[in-house]
């Protein structure tokens, strides 16, 4: 159809490359998207449905080595990144030069701090196209979505803690000195498709485990997207033994006692133009199964008595608001859609 945006997705083959095709293909305002893979291990698969046959029977999902000759051919204008850092790094500038605007996954440009992308293993190279990257947090970030040429897609697990801590922070309402708290469970999607030992059906079932902490490379898009220094902020994720979706616990303090009405108009009016925000009355909170193959982030607390000791629980699905539905979203934003668009 005349109008229609030719978009690219490379790395498909994965889990948030799988999610990425099934949004892209059913999304009202798309041309049928191309879909790439990097490097092919043995027979190279021709339609995506051969490595996920639940795709079998949807009109097919035809997979093709990658080129920057096909993507030329087909007319593409969006690319997506669902690839390694490094890859993400060294695929950015060429399509950037091409013309191409870049939704990358990967962690490669998020970062604006030397020291934080060390934590990657990222050198200081293409300093000034880092700097032009936009955060693709859309409640955040919306107006330099709008006319970026990149947009470094947020992890999961900052995209659950952030939405949750920026009305607060914003508003001053926070004691940092007091230090924020950030205890996150994951599903084992969240690890990616490629199995280690820690991510092993052994390792995983009837079990519940702590992991990276002080150590996760997620910590530093939670410091920098919040103004946060170092020591104000704890961050511990965790393995859950379920497939996807994400639970963030934030335990903080208040500056002064607030009620929870101040608390809930402070999320509400923050929001208030964010559709893909769901703010629940206290004492209801979120769970992992209310925002579970959805593009929500599910946002609730709980006050203590004393009015300052302040709980936080924030919900997404890690593989669609934490990334694939995120991604899309952003798009949205950038060609100027409804950001409910092709998500719901």
């Amino acid at each position: 159809m005349p109008g229609e945006l030719q978009t690219a997705v490379v790395g498909a083959t994965g889990y948030v490359g799988l999610e990425l095709a099934r949004l892209l293909k059913r999304h009202p305002r798309l041309g049928v998207p191309l879909l790439l893979a990097r490097e092919s291990k043995g027979n190279f698969p021709t339609d995506l449905a051969d490595m996920f046959p639940a795709l079998s029977g949807n009109g097919g999902y035809a997979l093709e080595p990658f080129s920057w000759a096909r993507l030329h051919e087909r007319g593409v204008q969006l690319l997506f990144l669902s690839t390694p850092h490094p890859v993400s790094r060294t695929l950015v500038p060429e399509a950037i030069a091409r013309g191409l605007r870049v939704i990358d996954l990967s962690g490669a440009w998020r970062l604006k701090q030397e020291r934080q992308r060390a934590l990657y293993g990222l050198s200081d190279d293409h300093h000034e196209l880092t700097q032009r990257s936009v955060y693709g947090l859309p409640e955040l970030n919306r107006e330099n979505i709008r006319d970026a040429a990149l947009v470094a897609n947020p992890g999961c697990y900052p995209t659950s803690i952030i939405l949750a801590l920026a009305p607060l922070l914003r508003r001053g309402l926070l004691d940092r000195g007091r230090g924020i708290v950030c205890d996150s469970k994951s599903g084992v999607s969240g690890a990616g498709k490629e199995p280690t030992s820690r991510t092993h059906f052994v390792s995983v079932a009837n079990n519940f485990s702590a992991y990276a902490v002080f150590a996760h490379r997620h910590t530093g898009e939670m410091l920098e997207q919040l103004n946060l220094a170092p020591h104000e902020l704890i961050f511990t994720p965790h393995l859950l033994p379920i497939p996807r979706g994400i639970l963030s616990t934030i335990y903080v303090h208040l500056q002064q006692s607030t009620s929870p009405a101040e608390l809930e108009s402070c999320f509400r009016q923050f929001y208030s133009d964010s559709p893909w925000v769901r703010i629940f009355a206290t004492p209801q909170l979120p769970e992992i199964q209310f925002s579970l193959n959805s593009n929500y982030c599910d946002i609730g607390f709980a006050l203590a008595q004393d009015r300052q000791r302040l709980v936080l629980v924030s919900c997404i699905d890690n593989l669609l608001k934490g990334a694939a539905g995120q991604a899309v979203q952003s798009m949205n934003v950038m060609y100027g859609w409804e950001e409910e668009t092709g998500l719901n």
